[in-house]
């Protein structure tokens, strides 16, 4: 039997995901909430696209989901996402269940649930989403590099007012000083969106900005402390 990717999702991300997938060469199932939704996935010239209530035990055991499937839960509505992920889990203990974020609090809330891979999409664009599917060796190390045992993690920090930081430009900074490597951060006054580091990147900082960091839960811990301080 030909492994499937069950696709709980065709909305701002799931559409892109979802080209992903098939350009990699996956079996698909699109499952949706929505009429709108359902029409534009056939529309797009998915095949297998069914309507389906998340809320519903008897629908999702229908689908006759095997251990050797994939999942992938990519609802818009992030409460609907996480009930969706925990249900699951509870129904198929067995089966690979990726979850999709956009914020740390919803990435916390999807592991409780029971995902197997939560991929923030604060550090990886849905676009190549389907890399961590297609590519599970590459999968695997970056869970054994972020994991537990290695104490490394990603976090985000709001520049306070009268920080050091305030009125410097990214390129006269060394993060590396503080053992952090500097990921990308969020302008309020451009958006909401992640601005990644590139090379020759360099921006002005201010107060009200997010930085995003990778490092030692130790180092970032040092680091939330150094950043309140008008001089260092």
């Amino acid at each position: 039997m030909t492994q499937q990717v069950y696709l709980f999702g065709y909305g701002r991300h799931g559409r892109r995901i979802a080209e992903g997938l098939r350009e990699s060469g996956y079996g698909l199932h699109i499952l949706e909430t929505e009429e709108i939704r359902i029409a534009r996935a056939k529309e797009d010239g998915y095949i297998k696209v069914d309507r389906i209530d998340v809320t519903s035990d008897e629908q999702i055991e229908e689908l006759g989901i095997g251990v050797d499937d994939l999942i992938v839960c990519v609802m818009d509505d992030e409460h609907l996402n996480v009930f969706l992920t925990l249900s699951l889990r509870q129904l198929l203990p067995e089966v690979m269940i990726y979850a999709i974020s956009d914020s740390i609090h919803t990435t916390e809330k999807l592991e409780m649930a029971g995902a197997s891979k939560v991929i923030d999409l604060y550090f990886v664009s849905a676009t190549r989403i389907h890399n961590f599917l297609h590519k599970p060796v590459t999968t695997h190390l970056l869970s054994g590099i972020l994991g537990d045992k290695h104490d490394i993690s990603f976090r985000e920090f709001l520049i306070p007012p009268g920080s050091f930081l305030h009125g410097r430009n990214t390129d006269e900074i060394d993060f590396g000083r503080f053992n952090l490597l500097f990921l990308g951060l969020i302008d309020v006054e451009l958006g909401n969106e992640l601005i990644f580091v590139t090379e020759g990147f360099n921006h002005k900082l201010d107060s009200g900005d997010t930085l995003v960091f990778m490092g030692k839960d130790d180092d970032l811990d040092r680091f939330e402390e150094t950043i309140k301080r008008k001089t260092i």
